[in-house]
């Protein structure tokens, strides 16, 4: 378990599969998940997911959980990771939209990152966030996230097309920014 400020990141729980569920089938929550995922979802579904997570070494995902009453309100992972070239794809999402815009993401993305640059010793961590999504943009350059290029037209939703905004974030670049302060602050609580 690793601890900030305002949350701390735990396993995931095969108890906690209903709550996933509900955030899973949770429109206003999934309009920002990949589009390459069918919703909504089933328990079933859920459980099968958590099956494979348990025998997969290319993932780790996390439950994010507030600091100030040990409520569950989202999951944030690295994806896809290449040992041999040291990169991941991280995602996050917040299901419990009254913890959206508080930074409560940020920092449960911050530790992440920590988990991936600090232990996992990667290289690169990437991302690839919808155009419309201003609020999750804003903060991932607020952690060093920098933008790398779009997939032009990515996503159809409402009529509409959206482009992916491809971002990234280097070991040497997390490690300016974050490395004192994260071995000072979130290593003593």
């Amino acid at each position: 378990m690793l601890k900030g400020k305002l949350v701390q990141l735990k396993a995931v729980e095969r108890e906690n599969l209903s709550k996933y569920l509900e955030w899973v089938n949770d429109p206003e929550v999934t309009q920002y998940l990949s589009p390459q995922t069918r919703f909504p979802k089933t328990l079933a579904e859920e459980h099968r997911w958590y099956d494979n997570l348990l025998k997969q070494d290319d993932k780790f995902v996390f439950s994010i959980y507030t600091r100030a009453d040990d409520r569950m309100i989202g999951s944030v992972g690295l994806h896809s990771i290449s040992w041999k070239n040291q990169w991941a794809i991280a995602g996050i999402f917040i299901g419990d939209k009254d913890y959206w815009g508080k930074g409560y993401g940020t920092e449960a993305f911050r530790l992440c990152l920590y988990i991936g640059f600090q232990e996992l010793g990667l290289q690169r961590v990437e991302l690839g966030v919808y155009a419309f999504n201003e609020r999750a943009i804003k903060s991932y350059q607020k952690l060093g996230f920098v933008e790398e290029g779009r997939r032009r037209r990515f996503l159809y939703r409402n009529g509409q097309f959206y482009d992916e905004v491809m971002m990234s974030i280097l070991r040497e670049e997390y490690l300016e920014r974050y490395q004192k302060e994260d071995e000072e602050r979130w290593k003593t609580f």
